[in-house]
């Protein structure tokens, strides 16, 4: 039926296709918004006021129900833990004993996600939805309505409230979702939800000669703020800066931006702030629903270890101390229909020690350091993550895409600006020998444009090496590091 639906949608005329997209969105709005929505964020926005001995008994309490329910009820745990816990001791669970459970690897969700349903099935209530797949097969995953809600209410409450904007005021919103079907159109490129007053931005169309357009439509529907990827937001921003729109005047000023679903960096958050004449704030979470984590008005990154549990372990799975990057897992305390307990979200995090400054009880993340599949390894072992910061203060350099050969080859793939040369090219060989050592081959390979994936993304690093490359170097026992403290050492 999907299907169907898409080629009518792709078949249809301009104007056709905005009704579609409202009446989607209507759609959507009745499953997320109603019903139980606004008693969720009045629940967060209470637990926002409890002290940490409240949110940890909170806490403890959903963790303890969920466990039991995945034990009595979901096939994979009854299984996987047949043999390592007893029901009672999951009464008695504290988020700590987390890691005595085995970890639940995206390969069981792809392969056997029917194994993590209740009783083995799906219920008429959940909806199916997919993640991008950038690093591999997309999952589908399963959620009940009420799981929806609690997801929107979690981003009001934490992401729209310190920003000062919500749901149901107008904003705009750059996804993977392909609302412009011809790669050739025009424009417009974007279809509007007439329900939600929400601009649906294309992710796939951005030029110098569009954005133009799309500034248009921030301002043709009096867009109040703007949501979506990091990259697309700030290649809006740089575009038409570029293009000499004054921030202002011919582009809008808005109240906030809150970016998602890629790391931000300091220089994108600059620009964007430049465009826009708004503070940008930065949100990590996924579609998966099993944690979330957003800005606070001081621009921390705060953990909502009420809807989710985020551990950071090192390669043998064990805790990770705070401020060292460490494997991000993930136990979601509000997905009962399909639970996904110490889930391997794939992403590197580190850890704080030090509170919220807000006041909220939630724990500080220092960083989100980056996808693991981004990860650059050196002949002699080190893991290297957040590798794109070797780019940072280069003016030549519009964007770039570290392409990793093998061990001893590097091809850095660059998008120059008319800065870019020969001087800044050996700079950008420089670094990476700084970072990954002399014996390392590095290819400068200037390109007009990276390709984006089928969601609209652009990965920052490209692995070529083999899982039993990986696995060898991973034997090792050496930590991820920082390509900051890897250029830092002489």
């Amino acid at each position: 039926m999907a299907g169907l639906l898409d080629t009518i949608y792709r078949r249809s005329p301009t104007s056709l296709q905005h009704v579609w997209v409202s009446a989607y969105g209507w759609y959507w709005h009745r499953l997320r918004f109603s019903g139980s929505y606004p008693a969720m964020v009045r629940a967060f926005r209470e637990r926002d006021r409890f002290d940490a001995g409240q949110l940890r008994r909170y806490q403890t309490e959903q963790l303890r129900r969920l466990l039991v329910h995945a034990y009595d009820h979901v096939p994979h745990y009854r299984e996987a833990w047949r043999t390592v816990v007893e029901r009672p001791q999951l009464e008695r669970f504290q988020p700590e004993d987390l890691v005595y459970l085995p970890p639940l690897e995206k390969e069981t969700v792809r392969s056997r996600p029917e194994s993590l349903l209740v009783d083995g099935r799906r219920q008429k209530s959940q909806i199916v939805v997919h993640t991008s797949g950038s690093s591999g097969t997309p999952l589908r995953i399963h959620l009940l309505r009420e799981e929806a809600r609690t997801s929107l209410a979690v981003r009001e409450v934490r992401s729209c409230g310190p920003a000062g904007v919500g749901f149901a005021r107008p904003r705009a919103t750059f996804s993977g979702r392909v609302v412009v079907p011809d790669p050739q159109s025009p424009g417009p490129f974007h279809r509007y939800n007439a329900v939600e007053r929400q601009v649906y931005f294309s992710a796939f169309h951005l030029s110098r000669r569009t954005a133009p357009t799309y500034v248009a439509a921030l301002r043709r529907h009096r867009t109040v703020w703007m949501t979506g990827y990091a990259s697309s937001i700030h290649e809006l921003a740089r575009l038409a800066l570029e293009a000499g729109l004054e921030p202002g005047r011919e582009l809008p000023t808005l109240e906030a931006v809150i970016t998602t679903s890629e790391a931000l960096t300091r220089p994108m958050r600059s620009v964007i702030a430049e465009a826009f004449g708004a503070r940008v704030f930065e949100e990590y979470s996924s579609v998966e629903n099993a944690f979330f984590a957003s800005e606070n008005e001081h621009g921390q990154l705060l953990s909502s270890s009420d809807f989710g549990i985020l551990e950071s372990v090192d390669h043998r799975l064990r805790p990770q101390a705070a401020g060292v990057p460490g494997e991000a897992l993930a136990t979601g305390l509000t997905r009962f229909g399909q639970p996904l307990i110490r889930f391997r979200v794939g992403d590197l995090v580190t850890l704080s020690d030090r509170p919220a400054l807000c006041g909220r009880p939630l724990p500080v993340l220092e960083s989100v350091v980056g996808r693991l599949d981004d990860t650059v390894y050196a002949p002699d072992g080190r893991r290297l993550v957040r590798f794109n910061r070797i780019f940072l203060d280069l003016p030549g350099v519009r964007e770039a895409q570290v392409v990793q050969e093998a061990l001893d080859r590097i091809r850095v793939r660059v998008v120059g600006t008319e800065a870019f040369g020969e001087p800044c090219g050996r700079e950008i060989q420089r670094r990476v020998a700084r970072a990954l050592g002399p014996s390392v081959r590095i290819e400068i390979e200037p390109v007009p444009s990276i390709e984006r994936t089928a969601a609209g993304k652009m990965r920052a690093v490209v692995s070529r090496l083999t899982p039993e490359e990986i696995q060898r170097v991973v034997d090792t026992g050496t930590a991820h590091r920082d390509v900051d403290a890897a250029l830092a050492d002489e």
